[in-house]
């Protein structure tokens, strides 16, 4: 049987259990002034918890159903309705208390960013030389020193490397020199969070890194077995194709494939094993280079072959020298325009990304999370927004231990409506049944294109947070947190509450 949090409080001091506080007594005989009030106090807090714990009366019934069918307890989610312009919310349960939020936490980060970078923020990447240039001909090393541009896609890196022989360099007598010092990440595994560092989501964040420092694999089923295709491909690299065809349904058709990246003296292999279903006919899935220097230089040494340039050294990770000369700077998309790609698809990396820049550009190179979460914290105290509860680690939701009560993500989100940079902000939330990660939900239901909503789901952690206008066109901010060990089937019950909202309730 599930331990309901209600039955259980516990004084909490930097996220460690001090003690838990049990029934008070009846009688407080004996007892000084100061240990009554102490006794008050924590009465106090227990009646809090108690309250943000009640049952779910306070739920709309389709969602009390949708939670009953799903066997998640009242007591593991929190929500709260808001009408925007009003001073309370409309309805609330377990508001007040911390929750996972998952990517939900995106939207911390990108509204911070808005604000404090502005929606015309662009990234910069500037290539230096320490030689000189004659005839086509650079005599010296190369170097490329980024600032952490989230979207620096293959294509956009292609554009900058066609730049650099538009300004007339053909050969480099000397080495690729990689600057990654705008950075400064302590912990860099990728496989800490869930153990699967060749994930996508897995990718940690670099100053510079290109096409979120993966490739595209691609998988279709044929009457033969499967084909698959990877790219872009390192250079040595072999994809060895073992994934068996089935009849099964296609379903959760990514946990059957096993990605193994094997490394063999410079002539390293992917290998794929398990299976693929024949109803999933084409399909693709992306999955982490690793290094994300070394990806940098691979993808130089083939798009700069492509492009008819030669290389004469090899590559290496170091600082650009005082004096060497600049030769071009390639900018990125505006920011706004950053944020609606790393909102509606949910990228991990370019939320990570985005958050160490803040801390670079707030509290100066190179970015750390410690900077980034301060600017961020500087930045809501600024606001009059108090959110005691707030645990930031990376900003992006993939995280065991970021942090956020349902009623301090409805706060922000009213913060935010009443924010210059609104539009910018809203625009970039997947759309109910129209795009992103909302794409398929709430499809031929009245609901479908009325709602503006950021979606997380990690494992036991299920999450919504965004707008919905009802069919009166009055606007709406919705939360809807589950943390459990079912939380995988509550997207009934969120999709009930954003229905029941736009019903006019």
């Amino acid at each position: 049987m599930r331990q309901n949090p209600a039955c259980v409080v516990a004084v909490q001091v930097n996220n460690r259990a001090i003690a838990p506080v049990g029934r008070m007594p009846n009688a407080m005989p004996h007892l000084s002034l100061r240990a009554i009030m102490l006794r008050l106090q924590l009465l106090i807090v227990l009646l809090a918890w108690s309250t943000a714990w009640a049952g779910n009366d306070a739920l709309p019934q389709p969602v009390q159903a949708a939670l009953r069918q799903a066997d998640i307890p009242a007591g593991h989610v929190g929500v709260v309705v808001w009408e925007t312009g009003k001073p309370g919310p409309l309805l609330t349960h377990g508001g007040a208390l911390s929750f996972n939020p998952a990517s939900t936490m995106k939207l911390v980060t990108s509204y911070a960013a808005l604000e404090l970078l502005g929606p015309a923020y662009t990234w910069k990447t500037e290539l230096y030389t320490d030689g000189s240039l004659v005839d086509g001909v650079l005599t010296g090393n190369l170097y490329i020193k980024g600032y952490g541009d989230p979207q620096l896609t293959l294509e956009r890196f292609w554009l900058l490397l066609r730049e650099l022989r538009s300004r007339g360099v053909r050969e480099i007598r000397g080495d690729l020199v990689l600057d990654q010092s705008y950075f400064s990440l302590s912990d860099a595994d990728p496989a800490r969070f869930d153990g699967e560092p060749r994930r996508a989501y897995n990718a940690v964040p670099a100053a510079l890194m290109v096409n979120f420092n993966s490739t595209m694999l691609r998988l279709t089923a044929l009457s033969g077995g499967v084909a698959a295709y990877a790219d872009p491909l390192p250079p040595g690299m072999r994809l060895v194709n073992k994934l068996q065809l089935d009849n099964t349904p296609c379903g959760e058709w990514r946990d059957r494939i096993d990605i193994e990246w094997l490394p063999d003296n410079g002539n390293s292999r992917l290998v794929l094993n398990g299976s693929y279903a024949a109803a999933c006919g084409e399909k693709s899935t992306a999955f982490n280079l690793g290094d994300a220097s070394a990806a940098v230089a691979d993808a130089f040494g083939t798009l700069w072959q492509e492009s008819g340039g030669r290389l004469a050294g090899s590559w290496r990770v170091g600082e650009v020298p005082a004096s060497a000369q600049r030769l071009m700077v390639f900018e990125s998309p505006p920011l706004a325009d950053v944020v609606r790609g790393l909102n509606k698809f949910s990228n991990n990396v370019m939320a990570r990304s985005l958050f160490l820049s803040l801390g670079a550009v707030r509290g100066g190179a190179p970015g750390t999370t410690q900077k980034s979460a301060d600017a961020v914290r500087n930045w809501l105290a600024g606001k009059g927004l108090h959110f005691p509860e707030l645990v930031l680690e990376n900003g992006s939701g993939l995280s065991r231990i970021e942090r956020i009560s349902p009623h301090s993500m409805a706060q922000l989100l009213l913060a935010a409506y009443s924010s210059p940079i609104f539009s910018e902000l809203e625009s970039a939330l997947p759309i109910a049944a129209v795009d992103g990660t909302m794409k398929s939900r709430d499809k031929d239901t009245p609901l479908a294109g009325h709602a503006h909503i950021k979606t997380g789901t990690l494992e036991g952690v299920k999450t919504i947070a965004g707008y919905v206008s009802d069919k009166a066109g009055r606007r709406f901010v919705v939360v809807f947190f589950i943390n459990d060990t079912n939380a995988a089937a509550g997207g009934a019950a969120q999709d009930a509450l954003l229905e029941w909202v736009y019903g006019g309730r």
